[in-house]
């Protein structure tokens, strides 16, 4: 009898430490309702609970990784791209994540999904693909001033990917094309106009100095014999068939 009675004694023991004491991690906080009334945010270590009185709410501290699913969005430019992200929380009061908001999981990816829609709806396709970081510290302030009530802080907010229509990715790249050419053909121009601008200082030079052009003569002769040596070139200055055209420019014309 008394064995039986230890035995009882100690199965109600176990059950008692059982459902009084709890462990919690270090990243770990317990809010504890007592009747129904809450006493505090308790942890991390050894807790002891009051069996039937005391209900105890875990809160895991550590930083959250929220994906949120891509979102139809039409930007200012009519525009319809889907666009996805990710989101960093964390709670920074675990009782207020308990007692103020039903799931502050849940409110916060609905949070972040409507926010990402509104904000990336602003602005045209340019600045949504150029002007990433400046979006995702919008979407990061907005969503951080609306979850501090819960006592969750996000700390950061980066968008995933854009998901561009196929007609939109094929005229993006007809316009990149045609903007490469564009800058080929003034490169170009740019490259004759400068050649051109080369060429007359150089005639100018020349004029200058009757030698120097025999002696470009003699530079020409001494290309075309190192390409060919079968050709033979004999240039022929300009001054050779000058006195004839004043002669000519001088004498009187004949009367008939």
């Amino acid at each position: 009898m008394l064995t039986f009675n230890l035995m009882t004694i100690l199965v109600l023991l176990g059950l008692f430490l059982a459902s009084s004491v709890k462990i919690l991690r270090e990243y770990e906080r317990g809010v504890v309702f007592r009747l129904g009334r809450i006493i505090g945010a308790k942890g991390p270590g050894l807790i002891i609970l009051i069996p039937a009185i005391d209900k105890m709410v875990k809160v895991d501290l550590r930083t959250v990784t929220l994906d949120v699913p891509p979102q139809d969005i039409i930007t200012r430019d009519n525009v319809s791209v889907k666009v996805s992200a990710v989101v960093y929380f964390r709670v920074l009061d675990a009782i207020k994540a308990i007692v103020d908001v039903a799931d502050f999981h849940f409110a916060t990816s609905q949070l972040a999904q409507t926010t990402l829609r509104s904000v990336c709806g602003q602005g045209e396709l340019d600045n949504l693909l150029a002007e990433r970081d400046e979006i995702n510290d919008r979407i990061q302030a907005i969503l951080d001033k609306d979850t501090e009530p819960w006592g969750v802080k996000v700390s950061k907010v980066e968008v995933k990917e854009i998901d561009l229509p196929e007609g939109m990715r094929r005229a993006m790249a007809k316009q990149a094309e045609a903007e490469r050419e564009r800058r080929s053909a003034i490169i170009n121009a740019e490259g004759e106009y400068q050649a051109a601008q080369r060429l007359a200082d150089a005639a100018t030079i020349i004029s200058a100095s009757p030698a120097a052009l025999q002696l470009r003569y003699l530079q020409t002769l001494k290309d075309i014999a190192a390409e060919n040596n079968s050709t033979t070139v004999f240039p022929i200055p300009m001054d050779l068939f000058k006195p004839f055209f004043e002669n000519r420019q001088s004498s009187p014309p004949q009367s008939t």
